[in-house]
């Protein structure tokens, strides 16, 4: 499939994209293999597959849920400005 000049000219106008003299052949024919591909894609038979809402609905093996790292909380509240109830304490930034 092949796209038109003034065809390229439009788009690159409207996306605000400049493009040369020199590349609106190199750029028709990127274009026209994108689109030659979305046509194959349409050709191909879909029935009896079930849409999916997202691609990883597949079942995924996951680790053990397993602590790695020592409780430091007590160490590194020591040398914060301020705490309370083991909480940090921070300024106020929304009003």
């Amino acid at each position: 499939m092949s796209i038109e000049r003034r065809e390229i000219e439009k788009l690159a106008t409207l996306s605000r994209i400049a493009i040369n003299e020199e590349t609106i052949s190199e750029v028709s024919q990127r274009l026209g293999s994108v689109l030659e591909l979305v046509d194959q894609l349409q050709a191909v038979n879909t029935d009896g597959v079930e849409a999916m809402s997202h691609p990883m609905q597949a079942t995924q093996r996951l680790r053990e849920d397993e602590v790695t790292e020592l409780n430091r909380r007590e160490a590194l509240q020591a040398i914060a400005p301020e705490t309370e109830d083991g909480l940090f304490l921070v300024p106020k930034v929304i009003e």
